[in-house]
């Protein structure tokens, strides 16, 4: 089935580690400090492929890292810098933070490429903090966590016109008609899952993209069966055009499919309803007048055509008056909003969450001494002069930088308590 929407899971890289190290040749006996610095992390960049049309790949898919920075050298080696990762979505693919639902990026127009997330920057290598009053120092500078973040791709196909009717009315066969498009046409409720796009050309340059947005159902706009899925290729079209079965072949009564899908638009968004609209009466060649009932066609007219909307008699297999509605739409389009709907952002990259990913433990004994464990933090002791004014500074960025003081609080601490880590006693305060 057609894919326009997806949950994926998003990681730029960590900047790589600055090194700690010193000059070691023979006849240079303090050759002083020559840790090079962290690589840069990868960014996480979104970009347009003209070659897609579904968002299918992120089905199999769902999580993306870039790959992080390398620790810096002896010999004052700067570390590699990992790779970005540029993850390919097709045209009108919007970016959005899963858990708020605001939109990061709207992959539309000239937005054809954009980092989502940036890697972290590279520590400094202690050739950095060699100053003369501490002429060898100890200690490096940690690279910058990643960001991660889960988002929801939401594809809103891109099309100047969009075709709405319920299942079976002709929106198939009606594009196929008028446009390159070859839509597979079968006379089954729902056999257009996926919208297509069709290019109308009215020749002398004139003409525009029609897509046949698939069939709506009442309580769609509560997301039944497929609603919510089809809606929103509505959202960028600028006008709407209701296909609706004139005949009623299949006992439907096209005034109140319309009346229908118009309530399933403005409820899903009101801004939907208040789009220039059209009715295409489909299947004319199958009405027969007995004399005793009004031409449907008369009946639409009297309906609609007071309010604004135009009322076109057409036959999408015989081509009849199929003219005279693509002119009239050409038109409306004139007179429509020119620009085409960017969804502007709405989420502030600067708040993702950065990840620490460093493991570490905040734990309380029956003393009330509180004890902070972890590999890392081990590593970062054994090589911070703590002696020295800049190297405590050095250790207390850490502890906040990867949120260590954070869930100290979190764990109740207060000032003048006592925290222990590998050996090291400190008091806690603010």
């Amino acid at each position: 089935m057609f894919c326009d929407s997806a949950k994926v899971f998003i990681k730029s890289g960590k900047g790589g580690d600055g090194h700690v190290s010193f000059r070691r040749e023979l006849y240079v006996p303090a050759g002083g400090p020559d840790g090079g610095d962290g690589g840069r992390g990868g960014d996480i960049i979104f970009e347009v492929e003209d070659g897609l049309n579904t968002l299918t790949d992120f089905r199999h898919v769902r999580k993306y890292v870039a790959s992080s920075g390398q620790e810096g050298g002896k010999r004052r080696c700067h570390g590699a810098s990992g790779e970005d990762l540029v993850i390919k979505v097709p045209e009108g693919t919007v970016i959005k933070d899963f858990q708020s639902g605001k939109v990061i990026a709207d992959m539309s127009g000239k937005n054809r490429r954009e980092v989502i997330l940036k890697g972290g920057k590279g520590g400094l290598g202690n050739m950095h903090f060699a100053t003369s009053t501490m002429q060898a120092p100890k200690y490096a500078q940690p690279g910058q966590p990643a960001q991660e973040l889960w988002v929801q791709l939401e594809l809103k196909v891109i099309a100047d016109v969009g075709l709405v009717g319920f299942p079976n009315v002709g929106k198939s066969t009606l594009l196929s008609r008028v446009s390159n498009a070859r839509p597979k046409i079968a006379n089954y409720h729902f056999t257009t899952l996926n919208p297509h796009l069709g290019v109308v050309d009215l020749g002398s340059g004139a003409g525009y993209v029609m897509a046949d947005i698939p069939g709506l159902i009442e309580g769609a706009s509560e997301g039944v069966g497929l609603g919510h899925a089809f809606l929103r290729h509505i959202e960028r079209t600028r006008v709407l055009v209701h296909v609706v079965d004139a005949a009623s072949t299949e006992g439907r009564n096209p005034i109140e499919d319309i009346h229908a899908i118009n309530k399933e638009l403005e409820s899903y968004n009101p801004e939907l309803a208040k789009k220039p609209q059209v009715i295409a009466a489909n299947k004319i060649d199958a009405i027969y007048e007995d004399g005793e009932d009004q031409n449907p066609v008369a009946i639409l007219k009297e309906e609609f055509e007071p309010k604004g909307i135009r009322v076109f008699p057409i036959s999408a297999v015989s081509g009849k008056g199929v003219q005279e509605l693509l002119y009239y739409v050409n038109e409306l389009l004139k007179t429509a909003e020119q620009e085409p709907i960017i969804f502007e952002r709405e989420f502030d990259l600067s708040s993702v969450n950065i990840q620490p990913n460093l493991p570490y433990t905040v734990e309380k004994d029956s003393d009330g001494i509180y004890i902070v464990e972890g590999p890392r933090i081990e590593k970062m002791l054994g090589y911070t002069n703590l002696e020295s004014e800049k190297g405590f500074d050095f250790f207390q960025k850490f502890l906040k930088d990867n949120g260590i003081l954070d869930d100290l609080e979190k764990a109740g601490i207060q000032e003048g308590d006592t925290v222990r880590m590998y050996g090291l006693v400190f008091d806690y305060y603010k």
